[in-house]
């Protein structure tokens, strides 16, 4: 009897063992452009998932450079939903980094070692979501169909075969992770894997938590409504232009109504004050077309129009300066090298050109937000770590602290400063719920990519969170 009910509870695991036809993982000793051996275990590999095992996800996995037996397990999902984790990987969190100067006239630019990589100390899992992005791909024609809920249960999927796949990390911390709208989905997927922990799904996860960083959480209107109060906070717009739209707009900055016309010249007045700003960045230089026109192959599609539409306040625009795009720029030569793409075991003849975002494929924002989800979550004991960089005007962090205010969790621990190494890095607080806690920081001068900007405060925030310490 014993041996019948064992077989019955393995038997999920044994079939997903064995349904690996189309999986595959190796060990990367060596990369294009880094000097020598890796400093560190990189794995890469694809883990099929879907109705038919027809979509095939790519990661790069880097095992903690401290203890990995003992260290957690993080999934990381990186910027916006058509963006590549390989970007997480070498210009925010990873291990690597690239020479800027380089690359620049076609040559294969050079990589070097991140002494601030969060891999450190953690265990990370980059993921290329979903298929059509990075070196993900459909195994069926035309199949780039995807949307919020897919994603999460294909990026739920993904995650029990891989650990099925790489048993002793089974027991570590997991904690679910993404930054910008990457953040929406880690917190779709992280209820994903409390659902199929909660329902007996194999393998049981040890999730811990989440981390998000300046996250699309909230719905649009009140995300890109918060953009008001955040330019002026930060003397972007006049007193007098911020009482006129709060006056006239009741709040609504967001699609207003078109027959309310003081409210739609009080936003045009305010949308002519910040359309020169760098959104990612509110003190980093915003490059116009002309001036970056040579970087037109390595640019994605403007998502903004270049006119005096006061619907460019209200677009979900992710848009990177062109300034910024050149250094991007090594990225997209160095992960087209054929040289490259053959270190990386990519399969040949399953994309056509490795380009840092890809629109080139349908997806459905059908969560419309995901407080709803982080609602559920906070009845279960998991901890949270939500970052800002306080100079993003894309997702504002007064945005992301109104709606953890706005959670029924009480506080805990007061506003007040943290520190690296004697200066303030930014401002935490912490609210708590029973065994379910939100710690909430901003980065002194970061902006929507906040570990890019200070790696060595971010590094030390992660640090001091997993280890339990106040920041």
């Amino acid at each position: 009897m014993r041996i019948t009910q064992l077989c019955l509870w393995l038997l999920p695991t044994l079939l997903l063992l064995f349904n690996d036809a189309a999986e595959a993982q190796s060990i990367v000793k060596t990369l294009p452009g880094y000097p020598g051996p890796l400093p560190f275990k990189l794995e890469t590999g694809y883990i099929s998932v879907g109705e038919k095992d027809e979509i095939q996800l790519f990661y790069y996995f880097i095992e903690s450079q401290r203890n990995p037996k003992e260290d957690p397990l993080v999934l990381w999902h990186t910027g916006r939903q058509d963006c590549k984790s390989f970007i997480g990987l070498t210009y925010d969190i990873g291990p690597l980094k690239f020479n800027v100067s380089e690359g620049l006239d076609g040559s294969l630019p050079t990589l070097y070692q991140n002494p601030y990589s969060w891999t450190k100390s953690s265990s990370f899992i980059f993921i290329d979501w979903p298929a059509g992005v990075g070196f993900s791909y459909s195994t069926v024609s035309g199949n780039y169909l995807s949307s919020d809920t897919k994603s999460a249960k294909d990026n739920y999927a993904f995650l029990r075969k891989w650990l099925l796949k790489h048993p002793t990390f089974i027991t570590n911390r997991l904690y679910i992770a993404g930054d910008s709208y990457g953040g929406k989905m880690a917190v779709l997927v992280a209820n994903e894997v409390s659902k199929g922990n909660e329902e007996g799904s194999q393998p049981q996860m040890f999730l811990q938590g989440l981390i998000l960083g300046n996250p699309f959480s909230t719905t649009l209107n009140s995300t890109y409504s918060d953009r008001i109060p955040f330019s002026h906070c930060v003397a972007l717009i006049s007193d007098e232009y911020y009482e006129a739209a709060k006056n006239s707009c009741d709040g609504i900055y967001y699609n207003p109504d078109p027959n309310n016309l003081e409210c739609i010249y009080a936003l045009r007045v305010i949308e002519k004050c910040i359309r020169d700003i760098n959104p990612a960045h509110i003190l980093e230089p915003k490059c116009s077309s002309d001036s970056a026109q040579k970087w037109d192959e390595f640019r994605r599609d403007r998502m903004v129009m270049e006119d005096d539409s006061i619907n460019n306040l209200y677009l979900p625009s992710l848009e990177e300066n062109p300034c910024f795009m050149q250094s991007n720029a090594p990225s997209y030569v160095w992960a087209n090298n054929p040289s490259v793409q053959e270190a990386l075991n990519i399969r040949k003849g399953t994309i056509k050109k490795w380009g840092r975002c890809n629109s080139n494929y349908i997806f459905n924002q059908n969560v419309d937000s995901a407080i709803p989800y982080i609602e559920l979550l906070s009845k279960q004991e998991y901890q949270a770590l939500v970052y800002s960089g306080d100079h993003d005007m894309i997702v504002p962090h007064i945005n992301t602290l109104n709606w953890i205010r706005n959670l029924d969790i009480a506080l805990d621990d007061d506003w007040r400063p943290w520190s690296v190494d004697g200066q303030i890095a930014g401002y935490t607080e912490r609210y708590k719920n029973k065994d379910f806690s939100i710690t909430f920081a901003t980065v002194k001068g970061g902006g929507h990519v906040a570990a890019a900007h200070y790696p060595k405060e971010c590094l030390a925030m992660i640090e001091r969170w997993f280890d339990l310490y106040p920041l």
